[in-house]
């Protein structure tokens, strides 16, 4: 039975509790929201609530790494990719440290917040960072492999993780890779490229679109940096056109990484970006807001029949 991403998170940190003695957790007071309360219970002497202080929380995560530990950061995502931005950049990416940041409530699953508690801009804002690499897990099974890949991964590392339950994708024998990413429906005239939640909205559009003769290939991108680029442009020559799917806007994200990927390689297929377009989101439940803001399965359909018609010409 699917569970909810913050929740495989969670278990998954406690068991590395168990098995790395290095691995200390902090939080900025949201244990019970992140999940990361479940390693505090049972390694309370590893665990530091550091309060409503995410710029000193990252900071101090950096000193215990400089010292051998193995330090897991928790806050909502949009805390972490703002207010703990400058410690960030300054000392965990400049000191190349060890420092694995987990961002609970990515895009707008933390929906009934509203804008101050949304997260879209995040991916673009750690993209951009020198020896940082993201992952963003579209399951359960993807975001426990995830988080023990952190532990296991020298150097810094930012989690895209949501509030939200997932429906399953892989199998429990499934394997990933760093730096890789996963074709999960086969498909001949359109590939779509997307992550997280956008994966399973994904494959609705796909099958969607089946009726109407349209044949679309899912992606599910869950290494964002480092990017699967072998993988983007075999694709690409396979469909002749590309859609990327994120929840997150369209500018410096998911997108941006494949088209830099496209470009670089010269690679001239039509694509399409499914994102939220230059706006601040507002206050609603989860599923009226992914509608609202182009981040359902109609609004990937939509993208896919645009881009199969600019192939067509």
């Amino acid at each position: 039975m699917a569970k909810a991403i913050r929740q495989v998170y969670g278990e998954a940190l406690a068991e590395l509790g168990a098995v790395n003695k290095n691995v200390v957790v902090l939080d900025a007071d949201l244990s019970g929201s992140t999940k990361s309360g479940i390693f505090g219970k049972q390694y309370p002497e590893r665990f530091f609530n550091m309060g409503i202080a995410e710029s000193n929380m990252v900071a101090t995560a950096a000193g215990l790494a400089a010292v051998g530990k193995v330090a897991f950061v928790n806050t909502f995502t949009v805390f972490l990719t703002t207010l703990g931005l400058i410690a960030t950049r300054g000392q965990v990416c400049y000191g190349n440290l060890n420092v694995k940041l987990a961002g609970a409530y990515c895009g707008v699953s933390d929906a009934l917040d509203g804008a101050s508690h949304h997260a879209l801009e995040d991916i673009a804002n750690m993209r951009s960072l020198p020896n940082m690499r993201i992952l963003c897990p579209a399951d359960a099974t993807c975001a426990k492999w995830a988080t023990f890949c952190a532990a296991e991964t020298e150097g810094p590392m930012y989690l895209r993780l949501s509030r939200e339950v997932y429906p399953d994708l892989y199998g429990a024998d499934a394997k990933f890779e760093l730096g890789r990413g996963a074709v999960v429906r086969e498909g001949a005239d359109v590939t779509v490229i997307a992550c997280g939640i956008m994966v399973h909205k994904a494959i609705e559009a796909a099958e969607m679109l089946k009726d109407k003769g349209i044949s679309v290939q899912v992606v599910d991108m869950y290494s964002i940096k480092p990017i699967d680029a072998e993988l983007i442009l075999r694709c690409a020559a396979r469909t002749g056109a590309v859609v990327t799917a994120e929840e997150h806007c369209v500018t410096g994200g998911l997108g941006s990484a494949v088209a830099e990927v496209l470009a670089h390689a010269g690679a001239g297929v039509p694509v399409e970006f499914v994102g939220t377009q230059n706006t601040f989101t507002e206050t609603g439940k989860y599923a009226d807001l992914l509608h609202i803001y182009g981040l359902d399965a109609e609004a990937v359909a939509a993208a896919v029949q645009r881009a199969a018609e600019r192939k067509k010409k």
